[in-house]
This record gives structure tokens, sequence and C-alpha cells, in this order.
């Protein structure tokens, strides 16, 4: 809408009137960004299923664990997006089926571990014993499971390209990649709460041959997608 105001007005109204809608713009694409990023983290995938087993398998605290190196894994991804590095996956097509390389191969062997161990004695101790379990681990494992896609790394940059201005202002990007930490740490770790329950922890047990071979076949079958289409790069 447009009001005729006087020229004696417009230097007392311009300054708010040109402010106001340029707040709300940043907070809107910041807002828009972290929705984005959440739904990812929500929707199911080797990540979901590696930090449920952690909870399920050692203790509450190690899935945290797993979920604070969910959380390293998607601020890095932020970072990566935020420097503009991710795109460059899309150009540089021998870096990108590298990491498509070294990603697959990484998937495929936990996944082969996961199935191959469905047969394992397995002891599970809520209590001290199962806290001793290396918290280091269960976040590497849970950060090198988040960073082991590079299509992730692309997600990413197709977000912050879609949404961000063409110049957006400093403190939006270095706001992005600690609150992007804190949703996907907050999603896994309410998943680690949700499978670290005594009754999520009895089904599993109920059935866990089954169970395992259904996470090592879906984590696997990540792992060996990513190394076809790493091998088939070159060709296409």
């Amino acid at each position: 809408m447009t009001v005729p105001i006087r020229a004696t007005d417009e230097a007392q109204l311009a300054p708010p009137c040109r402010e106001k809608p340029h707040i709300m713009s940043d907070t809107a694409i910041f807002f828009a960004i972290l929705g984005a990023i959440l739904i990812g983290a929500v929707s199911p995938g080797p990540s979901f299923v590696l930090v449920s087993r952690i909870a399920i398998t050692t203790s509450r605290l190690n899935g945290l664990a797993a979920a604070l190196g969910m959380g390293l894994g998607g601020a890095l991804f932020g970072c990566l997006a935020v420097a503009g590095l991710s795109a460059l996956l899309l150009k540089l097509q021998w870096l990108y089926m590298l990491l498509k390389l070294v990603g697959g191969a990484y998937l495929l062997y936990l996944g082969i571990r996961i199935f191959r161990d469905a047969h394992a004695p397995l002891s599970v101790e809520p209590g001290a014993a199962a806290e001793r379990k290396s918290l280091l681990r269960s976040c590497t494992s849970a950060f090198l499971t988040q960073t082991s896609n590079p299509k992730a790394a692309v997600v990413y940059a197709g977000i912050f390209a879609a949404l961000l201005p063409a110049s957006p202002p400093s403190s939006l990007l270095l706001a992005l990649p600690p609150t992007i930490f804190v949703v996907e740490a907050s999603w896994y770790a309410v998943v680690a709460l949700a499978f670290s329950a005594s009754r999520p922890r009895a089904i599993y047990l109920n059935s866990r041959t089954w169970i395992d071979r259904l996470a090592g076949t879906a984590i696997g079958g990540l792992g060996v997608r990513l190394l076809v289409e790493g091998i088939r790069a070159p060709n296409s």
C-alpha cells in the first residue's frame, strides 16, 4: 500500500519502515531453514536407526551421546553450507565421487557389522555397567554416520541456496550452525530418551535378531547405493 507523505515527514518515517521488514524477513528465513532441517532430521534413515539402537542396547546416556554426535554432524554441514563448500561438491565431481565411495564404504561396513552380530549374545545392563561403555565411541559413531552421506551436504546446500538472500547478514550466518546443532541434537535426544525406556528395550530383546537384520540391511543398502553411484559417476 502506497500512502503519499510530505518530504518533512519522510525522514522520520523512513528508518522504522525500512528496518522492520528487514528484521522480520531475516527471522522468517532463519525459522524456514530450521524447519526444513528439522523435517530432514525427523525423516527415518540410518541416523535414526543408529541412535535408537545405541539407546536400546547400551544406556540412555550413550543414546544422548549419540544425539550429541548427530548434532555435531549437522552443525558441520551447516558450516559447510554457510561457507559455500558443500555447493562445490556439485562442481567438483571427483570430490563428490570420492566422498560417496568413502561414505558408502563406511555405511556398508556398519550395516554388515550390525547384521553379522544379530545372533551374538547381548547383555543389556541399564545400570552402572552400561554407563561404563565409551560415550566417546557412541558420539563418534553417530557423527561418522551423520557425515558419511555426502548427499546430506548437498541437501543442506540446496536449503541454504533456496532460502538465503543474495547478501545475508553475518548475524544470520553465524547463528545458523549452532542452532542447527540444537535442532539435530534435540531431535535425536528425544529418540534416545524414547528408545531407552523399558518397554522399547523389552520389545527389542524379544525380536532382536530380525530388528538387527532389518537395521543392518537398511544401513548397508544405503552404503551400497552410494558406492554404486560413486562408481558410475565418472561414466555419467
